[in-house]
């Protein structure tokens, strides 16, 4: 018996159809002995790729296809056919469209046909459009087999019983495709007449026989296995944005992938149906399999896997011949323009590279990259080379990269060797808010045909799992929005894990068995793609061919060319992929200097800023980095206070040292010690202090790998870096750790020196960090770090306008109010789009001071065209001078009223708003001029009282998500005196150790990997005079965790931890909601806010999280009143009935606590304070024993670091109560 071949296939690449991976696919194919399966998903060839590599390697020939809605064909009105649209209100879907699947048959010229009618469908289609329709006209391919199924209009007048009408379609099929059509056979088992059914089928194969067609039987397949039908449905409700109804037609349940023998047992059923005897199944398996035999297309040889195709070498300046010889010359050029012409070392450094690119025949890359970075340079748009390429002295002299990498002590052997026969990665960053210009430039220089962005799937997670079974569920959509809120950011197969293990969850965990059914079909949906965007940094570059090599769409909003498959896939397409990120920090950057020039004339040039700025490196020894780029995170604050820079190189190793690689391997503190003289500089061999001097005999880079593996075993610096990456191989671990011996010893070393500088490559080789990429980020941040010291309000300008970092706006408002920058209200008669700068006269603060103006663009709700006509048409003589010339709706100009941006005008806010509701009804001709406004500069007060400070506040918060006027903790500091609270500036005379009480608005939330593999919450509150960054350590995380992700005001009890001079933290052991003690505070005094602190911090602060009792003389505490006294370790005690109660349930607390210690042996005791608390922090504990909470699982990478289960996600968690955005939550990658 032959192989079945599914010749009809979706995969999860057809967007909420497909219910398999096609890796999954592949493997069924390969396990029910199948020798070939198509994948033809719907409206996409994205998953081509990934089904080539799983087919390959389970032993099945991948066959390739495309399920497309297709115009009918209408000589009368050619063109595309006008969509059904909505009559009434409502979403839905239009899938009345007939549906055909084509089949690349003929090598070469099929994939590049099946290319061409996939960006056909999508050509011109904008959101609102639907799915991707093919138009008639387009719909040709001589590479191509055609298969008329039953959505195709052929099988829905089969299935209507109309087969004159169905012989009338199929004529312009036949004379278009000839003998390569086919009539597809579908059998799901349904009942009736339509599509799946067997009247159907028998249907399409008597009509094939009568018209002289060749069918086909196909399963239609959507999903590998039997079972899946229930997730079908899901993906159709979300599709179709309607709920599941079982009233209605669902999924059979038939859809998957079945062996040889179920299509055996359908064909001869479909026959005998048909009239035909049951022998007669033979020739329609044997059409099947020669249609599928047909259908030959090599991977290699069609698709293009594993070639490159630059772009011709005449676009950019040289012939195909001489592509060499132009590097060549350039990088002369670049010799004498940069000074280098006399020296020796460089010259060959150059001739030693331009060998090597050679030998790859790389040029016409390196030449396309410079060309790009000359033309965004030539734009006036900021940009620079990131990556291992800076490591490159070429790319230094073309100008790519703005380091000198033979200053810098960069291997050309990290980025590319004679060994390393894969296209380098170059990327290059320019300014976020002109990443499109650059990207249509691109377009301009190499044309249309040769240039697209790269694609990038949204898969599901749990969270919009959650909301799409939810929905398809009929779920209440506030208990959706509930649970799904809940969820951190994680994969969603994780789901029921998260409700075992995660104590933030535990609250609905005790609803599990309620959805039971929500939990088992969020798994199913588990990394399915669930939409297509434009990846934020690819961009193809390919000669003129690109478009007969991957199907190209126009992305939604800015219509670029778009290739549907991934960057990974990209590359092994031989697709030329260039990273163009857009860095928002770039964009900070430009705008400071443009403010700058603006505002004074001066014109700066930050590629040439002095180098060794004492006020620079004084700022950034401060640890007042807030905003700088890859120096702002809590972490990366501690450690430049610890590391206190004084160079550009110490710029480079702070960088590199704030890595998973350097911490796991525990050379962070050993590098900071020996840099401070309190420890030794130790080097495993002399021959070794050169590679490893910079970092006092630590290793920090992966270029020092290379030069130890170099210095020891005598190979080559291109060998040495192929050994450092065969270290992230287990299994190639052991082969080189004998080589490494052997080659070792032979030049004479010692078994001791050997055994010793192996232990350091094995440890770091596969963790370090590449310097070259250090030294290219060190560059953007220490011209960050210059501006904030030298032009502090530009520099805040530039970040409020473009948000590059991990804190939200209004914290960086309350760093710039700090560092004595003047916060400017908006006023529509000064505000611009963007924020400004401008000098404030002595009568709005400092004389002289630049001050920082907010911008138009922060009003929530308005427009861009708002925003620039406002500012174009300033000044404004009166409010209705305002209104009718700036023309905003009526809501953008209530938000301005309240935020004060019309106070110019005079009256109250009150007053402006009323007055804008009489222009607003007068506008609508709804009368009006109840109030005098005239055109008077001043707007008559209308006698309501104005706004109070607290309204005023909460405007600031909901309209510009920024406390403009004041600090937002401002209204509470008296309720935080009495606590005895310390604020963030106090905080810093606290000693190591101390206990404290410290509260504020949470600012960020992060849960990154550390080296004991733990779990801890970072969490950094602002309270106006300052930062306090928090660390929760797992075992306070019962009784801490859901507060510190869903509250964005927090009061936390911890202790004080100090690791260097500008090192300070907290290590927290409870933590309140600050808003709902403000509650209790207002209804029943502090006596009620006393109980509720003894009654929530008995667990949180003395179970697993552990205290240190004694407190000192300035904790927090002491007298709270009369009604209140201060227990020992300085949180507010109740007396009373209420203070009798909370004392018993802290007792019996402690009485458990101890039950587990017991239980536990050490792990659960101390917990964060005291001394071990702070021992903690430094480095966390280990343990094996498994608690049920993620505490005892781990992940282990390849590399054999290992990483906490739940840790480097994104946080749970929601805004403040209806209003916007004020804090991020980060998953604490570094920088």
């Amino acid at each position: 018996m032959f192989a079945f071949p599914h010749l009809h296939t979706a995969s999860g690449f057809s967007l909420r159809y497909g219910a398999s991976h096609p890796e999954r696919l592949a493997e069924r194919a390969g396990e029910r002995g199948m020798d070939a399966l198509a994948l033809t998903d719907r409206d996409t060839l994205a998953g081509a790729v990934r089904f080539t590599r799983a087919c390959v390697k389970a032993g099945v020939r991948p066959l390739y296809g495309v399920d497309l809605a297709v115009a009918p064909y209408s000589p009368a009105r050619p063109g595309r056919e006008r969509r059904r649209t909505p009559v009434r209100g409502g979403a839905f879907v239009d899938e009345s469209a007939p549906r055909v699947t084509f089949l690349a048959r003929d090598g070469v010229t099929g994939w590049a046909d099946l290319c061409r009618i996939v960006s056909a469908a999508h050509a011109g289609r904008t959101p609102g459009d639907g799915p991707p329709l093919l138009p008639w006209e387009a719909n040709h391919g001589e590479g191509l087999t055609v298969l008329l199924g039953p959505d195709s209009d052929v099988g829905r007048a089969l299935a209507a019983g109309r087969p004159d009408r169905a012989a009338r379609l199929l004529a312009p099929w036949r004379e278009r495709y000839g003998a390569a059509l086919r009539l597809e056979a579908v059998w799901h088992g349904r009942t009736g007449t339509g599509p799946g059914s067997l009247r159907l089928a028998a249907r399409t194969v008597g009509f094939a026989a009568e018209q002289g067609v060749r069918p086909v039987l196909s399963n239609a397949a959507r999903y590998a296995d039997p079972g899946l039908g229930p997730v079908a449905d899901v993906l159709d409700a979300a599709r179709r944005l309607v709920p599941i109804d079982p009233a209605k037609e669902l999924d059979s349940g038939e859809a998957w992938l079945k062996d040889t023998g179920a299509m055996t047992e359908a064909a001869e059923r479909i026959v005998e149906a048909a009239g035909f005897p049951r022998g007669a199944a033979h020739h329609l398996l044997e059409q099947t399999r020669a249609t599928a035999a047909e259908c030959v297309v090599d991977p290699e040889d069609d698709l293009g896997i594993g070639t490159v195709h630059f772009p011709e070498p005449h676009l950019v300046g040289a012939a195909r011949r001489t592509a060499q010889r132009t590097l060549a010359s350039r990088a002369a050029a670049g010799m004498v323009r940069l000074g280098h012409a006399g020296r020796r070392a460089y010259w060959e450094r150059m001739h030693q590279e331009l060998d090597i690119i050679a030998h790859h025949d790389f040029a016409s890359y390196f030449l396309t990259v410079a060309q790009v970075v000359d033309d965004v340079r030539g734009m006036g748009i900021r940009v620079a080379a990131r990556g291992s390429g800076a490591g490159s002295l070429v790319n230094h002299l073309l100008g790519i990269a703005h380091a000198d990498p033979v200053e810098h002590g960069l291997l050309m052997e990290r980025f590319l060797s004679k060994r390393r026969p894969v296209l380098p990665d170059i990327d290059i960053d320019v300014e976020s808010a002109r990443r499109i210009e650059v990207y249509r430039a691109i377009i301009d220089r190499f044309g249309a045909e040769r240039v697209a962005t790269v694609a990038m799937p949204e898969t599901y997670r749990v969270r919009h799992a959650v909301r799409d079974v939810g929905a398809a569920l009929s779920m209440d959509p506030a208990e959706i929005d509930r649970i799904a809120k809940s969820f951190p950011h994680i994969r969603a197969r994780d789901v029921r894990a998260a409700l075992d293990e995660l104590p933030e969850l535990r609250a609905l965990a005790g609803e599990r068995e309620r959805y039971g059914r929500l939990w088992e079909l969020v798994e199913a949906l588990d990394a399915l793609p669930r939409g297509i965007a434009m990846h934020p940094c690819g961009v193809l570059l390919s000669d003129a061919s690109l478009r007969d090599r991957t199907p190209v769409v126009p992305t939604s909003g800015e219509g670029l060319p778009m290739s549907q498959f991934d960057k990974d896939d990209v590359e092994e397409l031989g697709l030329l992929k260039l990273d163009v990120l857009g860095v928002r920090m770039q964009s900070a950057m430009a705008h400071a200097v443009a403010e700058v020039e603006r505002t004074s004339g001066e014109r700066i040039d930050l590629d040439a800023v002095p180098p060794g700025d004492p006020a620079t490196y004084g700022l950034i020894r401060s640890a007042e980095t807030l905003g700088c780029f890859q120096i702002e995170s809590p972490g990366q604050r501690d450690l430049v206070g610890r590391l206190q820079p004084a160079t550009f190189h110490d710029l480079v190793v702070d960088i590199s040292l704030f890595r998973p690689g350097p911490v796991a391997a525990d050379m962070v503190r050993p590098f900071i010690e020996a840099r401070h003289g309190r420890a030794p500089v130790r080097y495993p061999h002399p021959d070794l202090e050169g590679p490893l001097k910079e970092t006092y005999g630590v290793v920090v880079f992966h270029e020092q790998i290379i030069h130890i593996v170099h210095t020891l075993t005598g190979c080559g610096l291109d060998e040495a870096d192929r050994v450092r990456r065969g270290l992230s191989d287990p299994e190639a671990q052991g082969r080189i750790r004998v080589w490494f011996a052997q080659q070792a010893a032979a030049r004479g070393y010692g078994a001791e020196t050997i055994a010793r500088t192996w232990e350091i490559v094995e440890a770091f080789g596969s963790y370090g960090f590449c310097k070259a990429h250090a030294v290219a980020f060190a560059v953007p941040t220490y011209q960050s770090a210059w501006l904030k010291a030298h032009h502090p309000a530009a520099f805040y300008a530039g970040l409020l306008t473009h948000d590059p970092g991990m804190y939200p706006k209004r914290l960086l408002l309350a760093d710039a109010r700090r560092r004595g920058v003047p916060v400017l209200p908006l006023d529509v008669n000064r505000s611009g789009v963007a924020h400004r700068i401008e000098l404030v006269s002595e009568g709005e603060g400092r004389a002289g001071a630049w001050g920082l103006r907010l911008a138009l663009s922060d009003v929530h709700g308005i427009s861009e065209a708002e925003a620039a006509r406002i500012a174009a048409g300033q000044p404004y003589a009166s409010l209705l001078d305002f209104w009718e010339r700036a023309r905003p709706s009526r809501p953008v100009a209530g938000r301005l009223a309240q935020v004060g941006a019309l106070d110019a005008f005079g009256a109250n806010r009150r007053d402006l708003q009323l007055h804008l509701t009489e222009l607003h009804r007068g506008a609508r001709g709804g009368g009006g001029g109840q109030l005098p406004l005239a055109g008077g500069r001043r707007t008559a007060s209308a006698g309501l009282p104005d706004l109070s400070e607290e309204e005023r506040l909460s405007a600031e918060l909901g309209v510009l998500s920024m406390d403009a006027s004041r600090h937002l903790m401002d209204d509470h500091r008296a309720f935080l005196d009495e606590l005895r609270v310390l604020s963030a500036r106090r905080l810093r005379e606290a000693r190591h150790g101390e206990t404290v009480l410290v509260a504020g608005a949470k600012a960020a939330t992060q849960t990154p990997p550390i080296r004991s593999g733990r779990r801890v919450i970072f969490t950094t509150l602002d309270d106006g005079t300052g930062l306090v960054d928090l660390a929760f350590f797992d075992d306070s995380h019962d009784t801490c965790a859901h507060t510190v992700f869903h509250s964005w005001l927090l009061l936390v009890r911890g202790v004080v931890q100090r690791r260097g001079p500008r090192s300070l933290s907290v290590v927290g052991a409870a933590a309140w909601n600050l808003a709902e003690l403000l509650e209790i505070r207002r209804r029943e005094g502090l006596e009620g806010v006393a109980a509720r602190l003894a009654e929530t911090g008995t667990a949180g602060a003395d179970g697993d999280g552990g205290r240190a009792d004694g407190g000192t003389t300035g904790s927090p505490g002491g007298r709270v009143r009369a009604e209140a006294v201060a227990g020992s370790d300085g949180l507010p005690r109740p007396t009373g009935s209420a203070a009798q109660d909370a004392m018993e349930r802290r007792r019996r607390a402690k009485e458990r606590r101890k039950e587990t210690e017991g239980a536990e042996g050490t792990e659960g005791t101390k917990g964060a304070g005291g001394t071990k608390g702070t021992e903690r922090a430094e480095e966390a504990r280990d343990g094996d024993e498994d608690r049920g909470d993620g505490r005892g699982r781990r992940i282990r990478m390849p590399t054999g670091y290992e990483m906490h289960p739940w840790a480097d996600l994104r946080p749970a968690g929601e805004g403040p109560p209806g209003g916007r955005k004020l804090w991020h939550q980060s998953p604490g990658s570094a920088g």
